[in-house]
């Protein structure tokens, strides 16, 4: 029954186009084999900074993988070259995590680096030469330029994680309650002993000079996440699911900024292929207005294909207005608003493999948002 009624809503999202998508990175081009991993941040400025992985001999996690970065000073209609934001020889240096302080002006990037000889298997299984670590940089002139990243690895990963990874895309700032201005970064991990998988976050409550390690889910089986401020003061992760049983996204709770999570659960209507997504905050309630979140993946339960944009007006509870970005094979995406208020994706995107590029479509969202019945 869900994969009928997620094929009618298709045929409406036909009609519709995003409208200024433009290719930031081609792979094969500059210099790269493969880009991957996207994340997407307007400053304060309202500058776009896009941010990827450049994988350099082959499109595998590790290897030797830089971490470049593209800037807008319009909107997404034009977009800066490439810039190295951190290249540590052969080894990997990824999974862009970018948050912006919205009282300092500070844009800081989580990342995380492993020497780049090392697999994922073998760093997962305690057998590599060396481990994942985690890394901060930060910009304080509008993301032109970045300070030498720092590892935080002491502070954020206890000894018995393996593999860790930072996002990826954007983190978010508290704009509520007693921990307003925290900054939260979404993460994930592997534990030693059980090889089990888990999503958490870690946190800074001043302005990004130290962090310190935040909750991890209950329940495994779930990585790459996204984090949410709800009306209600709560948190919700969003999550990619490894249970087979549910092609689903998962969802947890937090009722103290992050410290800890529960509720773990089954988002029903939001399918995926076991991918990472995006969720970010289009607006809060006010005026009559219902706020607004919204949420990108490749919407099926089979294939990385379909990339589609929802929205909610009931805070993630049900997400029944669908935007089809990309109807052929997509994977990894992050979400921005735009100072002008349009939506930003920037997502891969291909026409035989989702890794061909990486495009970013901004597109007014008055018209399609106005579905929603005001409050």
């Amino acid at each position: 029954m869900r994969r009928l009624y997620f094929a009618a809503v298709s045929l409406l999202l036909l009609h519709c186009s995003p409208q200024d998508r433009q290719i930031l990175w081609q792979s094969g081009q500059g210099g790269y084999h493969t880009y991957r991993i996207p994340a997407l941040l307007v400053t304060g400025a309202g500058t776009v900074l896009a941010f990827c992985e450049g994988r350099k001999h082959h499109s595998h996690d590790t290897g030797d993988i830089d971490l470049l970065m593209k800037r807008s000073q319009d909107n997404g209609k034009t977009w800066s070259p490439a810039q190295i934001i951190w290249d540590d020889g052969t080894n990997t240096c990824g999974n862009p995590c970018p948050i912006l302080d919205r009282t300092t002006g500070v844009i800081w990037l989580l990342l995380t680096w492993n020497d780049g000889r090392d697999r994922e298997p073998e760093i997962i299984n305690g057998k590599s030469r060396d481990t994942r670590r985690v890394f901060l940089t930060s910009s304080q002139d509008d993301g032109a330029t970045w300070a030498l990243p720092q590892e935080i690895t002491e502070e954020v990963k206890p000894a018995h994680w393996t593999w860790y990874a930072t996002g990826p895309g954007a983190g978010i700032q508290l704009e509520r309650g007693p921990a307003a201005g925290r900054l939260i970064a979404p993460c994930d991990h592997i534990e030693k002993e059980s090889k089990a998988y888990y999503s958490h976050v870690i946190y800074s409550d001043d302005h990004g000079a130290t962090w310190q390690l935040g909750g991890r889910t209950p329940q495994p089986f779930v990585n790459e996440c996204q984090a949410a401020e709800l009306e209600d003061g709560r948190l919700m992760l969003n999550m990619r699911n490894y249970d087979r049983s549910h092609r689903l996204r998962q969802i947890a709770f937090s009722s103290d900024a992050g410290r800890t999570w529960h509720d773990q659960q089954f988002q029903s209507e939001l399918i995926e292929p076991i991918c990472q997504a995006s969720l970010r905050r289009y607006r809060w309630t006010r005026n009559g207005e219902k706020g607004i979140l919204l949420f990108s993946n490749p919407a099926s339960d089979s294939s990385r294909t379909n990339m589609t944009l929802r929205a909610s007006n009931d805070d993630g509870k049900t997400w029944p207005v669908f935007y089809r970005l990309h109807a052929g094979p997509s994977a990894y995406s992050d979400l921005a608003v735009l100072a002008d208020g349009r939506i930003a994706c920037l997502y891969e995107a291909g026409a035989k493999s989702p890794y061909e590029t990486i495009s970013c479509s901004c597109f007014a969202a008055d018209q399609w948002l106005n579905r929603f019945a005001k409050k």
